[in-house]
């Protein structure tokens, strides 16, 4: 009798994790149900079966990637200055998306014209969002910004997004320290422009 196939979550992890392992190594293009089966060890069956086709593998790691990125902000404690706290979230937000550029991508683009989240996964973002309102409204609740906390952190994410888009095409400047001091200069004056002073 043979042997049944057991497609554990345990499986299932050890497919997400080389599939994340592949996307930051070589890029979305590089990813296929019979590398990813090779490089997790086990076979393309076990890829369409945990997670459909190619789209289901993406999906898991964008919502990988939320998680991973909540988990990162998440570390960060709040101090006694908030507005120092959101810079201290920026950067740190900042650093997920420079050490994870492909992971980034499949975050924050679309890799596939059919790529369309299904909404459990697009709520696996709720996490990362909360921590940054969260943040924001604390600013706003001791009068250090003013303005409303959804447009607030959307400037921020924003901000984030274009400065870490030009410091990853090395177009933020040709030293460490003219990178840095821009980031410093654009941050702040964005909090100054919801009235941080």
């Amino acid at each position: 009798m043979p042997k049944a196939k057991t497609r554990t979550p345990a499986l299932r992890e050890r497919l997400l994790a080389a599939a994340l392992e592949i996307v930051e190594r070589d890029g979305v293009a590089a990813l296929t149900a019979r590398r990813l089966a090779a490089e997790a060890g086990t076979s393309p069956p076990a890829v369409y079966e945990l997670f459909g086709d190619k789209a289901g593998v993406v999906r898991a790691i964008f919502f990988a990637g939320f998680a991973q990125l909540g988990a990162a902000l998440g570390e960060l404690r709040d101090g006694e200055d908030p507005l120092e706290d959101l810079v201290a979230l920026a950067q740190r937000y900042r650093r997920f998306i420079l050490e994870r550029p492909a992971l980034a991508g499949v975050m924050f683009s679309r890799p596939f014209a059919s790529f369309d989240p299904a909404p459990a996964e697009t709520a696996a973002g709720a996490a990362v969002r909360e921590r940054i309102v969260g943040a924001v409204r604390r600013a706003l609740a001791a009068g250090r910004l003013h303005g409303d906390p959804t447009d607030v952190a959307h400037a921020c994410v924003a901000l984030v997004h274009g400065l870490a888009a030009a410091e990853s095409a090395r177009r933020l400047g040709s030293s460490a320290a003219a990178v840095e001091r821009r980031w410093d200069v654009a941050l702040r004056a964005l909090l100054r422009g919801f009235g941080g002073g």
